[in-house]
């Protein structure tokens, strides 16, 4: 039998794993002092009060998982016999997969029998949920390890993210995106649109004005680069802004009309630590990223 495991970097809720049978790796945030796991000490992401706690001036941080973390979670998968499909957020985010990588060959050798298969999603947030919802219904229609995996080598790099956030606050404390110095969002309303690339990196590609100017941005990169788009979801992600969502849908409907599959994502905190509130973005199929 195959688990197929992803984490909550993915923005994939509890509810939602437990629905396609998905099992959740949790990846950790400290929260005024004190370290959070999303989904085991909350079985609900309370976003509005998380996000508003940062707009107050928390500033959160996170930490990677170590080698025993990840062991607790799959050897008593391979112990039962079972083998392992992880689909998560992108490796060059994080050294956490270092991690991961000692856990793997420790119960690989312990497991001669079992197999341990991953996916890179090279994303994080709605590019990683994106990828992940395609690959969890290809799971609950029953398709086998080398299948998705077959799926994913064509899929990934076609499932474009392009974002803004709204307070550099965080993006400058985390130094996780490429080419943001100079953007002085803060102080004159100027939003940086990023977007991942195909490394599985964050770049900053650009800069406008307040939010419909940047939201405008991000409808004419669908434009430009979306393939195929009603065959697969658009995903909407924001982090505590559902009214901001909620315009950045109906900007697509006018566009592309009411056949599109437009999904909703609130942005998960271990990701929102780094990005903070108010942070929008889009996910969808393209041509490339």
């Amino acid at each position: 039998m195959l688990v197929l495991f992803t984490d909550t970097d993915t923005d994939v809720t509890l509810k939602e794993a437990e629905e396609y049978g998905v099992r959740l790796i949790s990846m950790p945030y400290n929260f005024d002092g004190q370290e959070v796991r999303p989904y085991e000490d909350f079985t609900k992401f309370d976003e509005h009060a998380f996000y508003q706690k940062l707009r107050e001036g928390t500033l959160p941080s996170t930490s990677a998982l170590n080698e025993y973390n990840y062991e607790k979670y799959f050897e008593p998968v391979f112990e039962a016999g079972n083998d392992i499909l992880y689909v998560h957020f992108s490796r060059a985010m994080s050294a956490t997969f270092d991690s991961m990588d000692k856990a793997v060959e420790k119960l690989e050798k312990k497991y001669p029998d079992r197999k341990f298969y991953e996916i890179d999603t090279k994303g994080i947030t709605i590019g990683s949920y994106n990828i992940v919802k395609e690959i969890m219904d290809l799971y609950k229609a029953g398709k086998s390890a080398e299948e998705i995996l077959e799926w994913a080598k064509e899929e990934v790099d076609r499932f474009a993210v392009y974002f803004f956030a709204d307070n550099l606050t965080f993006f400058r404390r985390s130094g996780r995106v490429s080419g943001l110095a100079g953007v002085m969002g803060n102080m004159i309303g100027v939003r940086p649109i990023i977007h991942m690339n195909s490394e599985g990196q964050m770049v900053n590609i650009g800069k406008e004005r307040g939010r419909i100017k940047a939201m405008n941005t991000l409808l004419n990169y669908v434009d430009s680069l979306a393939e195929d788009i009603y065959s697969h979801r658009v995903v909407i992600g924001h982090a505590d802004a559902p009214e901001l969502a909620e315009r950045m849908k109906q900007m697509l409907v006018e566009k592309y009309g009411e056949k599109l599959r437009i999904e909703f994502s609130v942005v998960n905190p271990t990701a929102g630590s780094h990005c903070g509130p108010d942070t929008l973005g889009v996910s969808f199929h393209a041509k490339h990223r």
